[in-house]
């Protein structure tokens, strides 16, 4: 009853409508009509009649459809708020998926090569560098060949040239022989160079950094080179060229790694580098135009340069210990021939 109830009230007009149309063309048409008007007006009742049965068929088809309707909105509704919710993880998915892409990234570029490959490698980082930041032990490869080469190529190209050194200190005798101990306890004999690890030959490779350092800067006016002095030593070397950073350890036979420059790893090192060389004993390169030195320096002229930059010599240090400083400053022995 009440099903019919609510159906008679969404339906009124059309039954209403219907029923009227009904009575009123059955009269019509159950008497005498006096003229044809009474026909076409009885015609028109039945076609209302007929109509109000075709919007209520209508509506009875419609209920059904309107309540599938709502029913499939409401599931939509409920599907599409699980799908916003599974886009939200997707979403974050994907920066998870971005981030590792750039980690793996970042990750490929750091190459592993072998011992023979790091001359090749260090190589091709001088050719077109204009800077140089090496931190390691005493520097005997920059004086072989990193620093004469690349001042070599910036004189022909007529550019600036920047490097920045950080070696082990050699007034400071403990480290010069932690580094010397820490260098015989991975050989067993000489070195490439053929000579043996001591405290002596540490601080005279060390010293000998110094004056090439010098001797380079007062026949190349724009090389702007500083060197640090460190008191503490470190097993690996950094050398940092503007298209990469090859990182060695003592051995010229062993692995490097090398990383490209724009990579995260690159600007790390560079800023550690940095870092490290600020927190070492600056050796005043710019009061070494005070004792100018030969093609080939004397002895005198080396002890006036340690002299004017503070730089003090052994006790004892004799003039033969001077000019191996000297040989070694000029011509050094490459370590990975």
């Amino acid at each position: 009853m009440t099903r019919f109830a609510t159906w008679f009230g969404k339906n009124a007009d059309a039954v209403i409508a219907l029923v009227l149309a009904v009575v009123v063309a059955v009269i019509g048409l159950g008497v005498d009509l006096p003229n044809e008007a009474e026909i076409t007006n009885s015609a028109i009742l039945a076609v209302i009649g007929l109509l109000a049965t075709s919007v209520l068929r209508d509506r009875g088809r419609r209920i059904p459809v309107e309540a599938e309707v709502r029913d499939t909105l409401r599931a939509s509704s409920a599907t599409l708020e699980g799908l916003s919710d599974r886009l939200g993880d997707l979403d974050r998915l994907e920066g998870v998926v971005s981030d590792t892409k750039r980690a793996l990234d970042e990750t490929a570029v750091v190459r592993v090569i072998s011992g023979a490959e790091v001359a090749r490698v260090l190589a091709d980082a001088r050719r077109e560098t204009d800077r140089w930041l090496f931190k390691g032990g005493t520097g005997t490869y920059i004086r072989a060949k990193t620093l004469p080469e690349c001042v070599a190529t910036a004189r022909r190209e007529r550019r600036t040239l920047l490097f920045r050194l950080e070696i082990i200190d050699p007034t400071h005798p403990e480290v010069c022989e932690a580094y010397a101990r820490h260098r015989r306890s991975v050989a067993d004999g000489p070195d490439a160079t053929g000579e043996p690890w001591t405290l002596e030959r540490t601080r005279k490779e060390a010293y000998a950094t110094i004056l090439a350092a010098c001797w380079h800067k007062q026949r190349f006016g724009m090389l702007d080179i500083d060197i640090g002095l460190s008191r503490t030593m470190t097993t690996l070397r950094y050398d940092l060229a503007a298209s990469k950073v090859v990182v060695t350890r003592d051995d010229p036979r062993g692995e490097a790694l090398v990383v490209d420059s724009g990579k995260f790893y690159y600007g790390w090192v560079s800023a550690e580098l940095q870092t490290s060389l600020d927190q070492a004993r600056r050796v005043p390169i710019e009061q070494a135009r005070l004792a100018p030195l030969d093609d080939e320096p004397t002895v005198e002229e080396v002890r006036k340069l340690f002299e004017v930059i503070g730089i003090d010599l052994p006790q004892g240090c004799t003039d033969r210990d001077i000019i191996e400083i000297i040989r070694k400053a000029l011509r050094a022995r490459d370590p990975y021939e």
